[in-house]
């Protein structure tokens, strides 16, 4: 019996094939969509390990702006329990994560600003 995925929508690092490949342990297949009703900016990641794994010392993070023309582009991705559990052990605490409805319809798992 194999477990149904989740969906996870990243708009930053998450993306990247090399934090893929250092999270999940693969490269993972996603499709394009957008977050409505958040706006983006950037955040200063101090984490050694995380500065490692991305190359990245700013990333960027979302908040909820309540104007559903707002939105941010990004991926949406299938993966398992057990890789939500490791990108919530790369994420920051500046991080928290909610469930959204995406512009397609879809309901994915997303970090926003905690």
């Amino acid at each position: 019996m194999t477990e149904a995925p989740v969906r996870l929508f990243s708009y930053g690092t998450l993306q990247q094939e090399n934090v893929q490949l250092a999270t999940f342990g693969r490269r993972l297949e996603g499709a394009a969509d957008a977050l409505p009703g958040y706006a983006s900016f950037l955040l200063e990641i101090t984490d050694p390990q995380v500065l490692a794994t991305s190359g990245e010392r700013f990333h960027p993070i979302v908040r909820e702006t309540g104007n559903r023309a707002d939105s941010v582009p990004g991926t949406v991705f299938a993966i398992s329990e057990a890789e939500l559990a490791a990108a919530d052990d790369y994420e920051v605490s500046d991080y928290r994560r909610v469930l959204v409805r995406l512009a397609s319809g879809l309901d994915a798992w997303v970090y926003v600003k905690a």
